[in-house]
Parts: structure tokens; C-alpha cells; sequence
């Protein structure tokens, strides 16, 4: 898998949330719509695809102000080309 998506892959240690930052921040994030304790019992796909696209368009100062989805299909035509 390592090979096919060109990347380096690392683990975090057990309980170091600190070597996790963009997890946590996505995990705050749909934290802002599915409050912990949650039963995704009661959550409809449709309510997860709809949190899903809300932020997957929402810009990012860590992408210089870009959304998810501008960087990566701005990558995947550029592989195209």
C-alpha cells in the first residue's frame, strides 16, 4: 500500500495525542456537529454525507485558506496531466 500511494507511513504511540494533530483537529471538527456520546444509531448517512461535504469545503489555514477538496483534486489533475 506504501508503495501505491507514494508515501511515508508512521504510527503513533499509544495515548500521544500531541503525534496525532491532524486527527484530533478533524476529530473537533465533526465533533462541532456530532457531539461526543453520539449514537450513530440515530445518525442518517444523509447526515453524514452532509457533514462530510460541509467540511471537505471548508477552507483551511493550514492550506493557505484552500479546502480539502480544492488540493486534492488540484493533485489528482496533476497527475492527470
Amino acid at each position: 500500500m506504501k508503495e501505491q500511494l507514494n508515501a511515508d507511513v508512521y504510527f503513533a504511540h499509544p495515548y500521544s495525542s500531541w503525534e496525532r494533530d491532524l486527527n484530533e483537529n478533524t476529530n473537533g471538527l465533526i465533533r462541532q456537529y456530532f457531539t461526543k456520546g453520539s449514537s450513530f444509531e440515530n445518525i442518517t448517512d444523509d447526515a453524514v454525507e452532509a457533514v462530510m461535504h460541509k467540511l471537505n469545503h471548508r477552507p483551511r489555514k493550514t492550506l493557505n485558506f484552500k479546502t480539502p477538496h480544492e488540493v486534492f483534486f488540484a493533485e489528482k489533475e496533476k497527475e492527470a496531466a
